[in-house]
């Protein structure tokens, strides 16, 4: 959510951010509404303010007066009855619209949608193998690390693994876990659900509804990401100065329907309903210097991550029409997927300012004693199975064994990934 003064005032800035991230808004609407609002608020704050006076006078009031002050007390509660209703009914509304009001995008942004995005930076060369590749899932298959029965359980855009791609599939997300608490991020698992509040805070509430599944017969939904979570977890309190920034680096099993992705990587282990993911966040002080600070750890872990797994990548600045309506800042990392002579996104690192923190009430007090809305951002620190499906490509073997990244052996107990016996 932005704030409201700032709209008011610079109404031309948040048209600017409508129109370049391709927002369904109509802001005069939203200003005429707001204008509603003030008014009626004043009105009710007259109504009271008369109701008040005439309470005051009744008691003192001779015989002959009396009796029209009661009437017009009558006629006053009866008006602010009807002013408080038309204030909560407009109030809501005018809530609704500025949880659509987009944050406006740093000026460095690329304009456009998502074929504007800008790549920034490419890391290790896409491998040259002296022998036909395989793709990740004729790998699996080979090597008997597939269950193929699964969908009959679970449906479709489901995934079992075994043997040795089950365990390594575990060492990757404590190796990711390990990595981040060496950063100084403290390591938390959490759940995979919360409550809608929790989505609204982030921002995927009421953009990205269709994206979540709701539990049914409660009053949870499924998280797509721990940030859903740790963004919550300070909702309501007002954090010292002296506690920021905070650091946490968040598992859990994650869940998407990928409504809209009908047709799109049905194969494999790039789009599928169930997955597991540890991330980044942090909540820092509202300053653009803390911001850019943390954005650039953030990455930087990201970028280590997998310079530790030996894979080959780049980094997207991310254009406005297609970095989500509360981002000020997003860089894709995308890894390099042998099979499709392509880059695919495996991490995405965002800065927002305020916009979470005004959502989900995260404040702090600055050393001046005033109380303000934080900043946050999160990143991927790692993710499965996406990330599998890009080691096994990159690192096989001619003979169909996949090689283990040198940082992942102590996790693994072995150099190679063997056939299921």
């Amino acid at each position: 959510m932005v704030d409201l003064k700032r709209l008011r005032q610079e109404p031309e800035v948040f048209h600017r951010a409508i129109r370049e991230k391709g927002v369904a808004l109509d802001l005069e609407a939203l200003l005429a509404l707001d204008q509603e609002v003030q008014e009626l608020k004043k009105r009710l704050q007259e109504v009271q303010t008369e109701r008040n006076q005439v309470a005051k006078r009744v008691p003192k009031a001779p015989p002959e007066e009396k009796e029209a002050l009661i009437a017009r007390g009558k006629a006053l509660g009866e008006e602010a009855k009807r002013l408080e209703e038309a204030l909560r009914e407009k109030e809501a509304r005018l809530e609704a619209l500025l949880l659509q009001v987009p944050l406006p995008p740093w000026p460095g942004a690329p304009v456009g949608g998502e074929e504007a995005n800008r790549e920034i930076k490419r890391v290790g060369d896409p491998p040259a193998f002296p022998f036909p590749p395989l793709d990740h899932v004729a790998l699996m298959e080979k090597n008997g690390w597939w269950e193929p029965r699964i969908s009959q359980v679970s449906g479709s855009r489901s995934y079992a693994l075994r043997g040795d791609l089950a365990l390594y599939e575990l060492a990757l997300l404590r190796f990711a876990m390990d990595f981040m608490a060496k950063r100084g991020f403290l390591p938390m698992t959490l759940p995979s659900y919360a409550r809608e509040k929790a989505f609204v805070g982030t921002g995927h509430f009421p953009a990205y509804r269709d994206q979540v599944w709701a539990i049914a017969e409660t009053d949870l939904y499924l998280t797509g990401t721990a940030e859903v979570v740790l963004n919550a977890l300070h909702s309501g309190e007002i954090l010292p100065y002296e506690a920021l920034p905070l650091r946490y680096a968040g598992y859990a099993p994650a869940f998407r329907s990928e409504a809209g992705s009908f047709g799109k990587d049905v194969r494999g282990l790039m789009r599928v309903h169930q997955f597991h993911k540890v991330e980044q966040y942090v909540l820092t002080e509202a300053s653009l210097q803390a911001s850019d600070r943390a954005f650039q750890e953030l990455l930087e872990n990201a970028e280590e991550i997998l310079r530790l797994l030996e894979l080959p990548y780049r980094l997207v600045e991310v254009a406005t029409g297609d970095m989500g309506p509360g981002k000020w800042r997003q860089v894709d990392i995308e890894v390099y997927l042998p099979s499709e002579g392509r880059y695919r996104e495996t991490h995405s690192c965002s800065a927002l300012l305020d916009w979470q923190a005004r959502r989900a009430n995260l404040r702090y007090r600055d050393p001046e004693g005033r109380v303000r809305y934080a900043y946050t951002l999160n990143n991927t620190a790692l993710a499965t199975p996406r990330i599998l499906a890009m080691l096994l490509e990159n690192h096989q073997l001619q003979d169909g064994r996949v090689r283990v990244p040198k940082a992942l052996v102590p996790y693994m107990g072995k150099e190679v990934l063997e056939p299921c016996g």
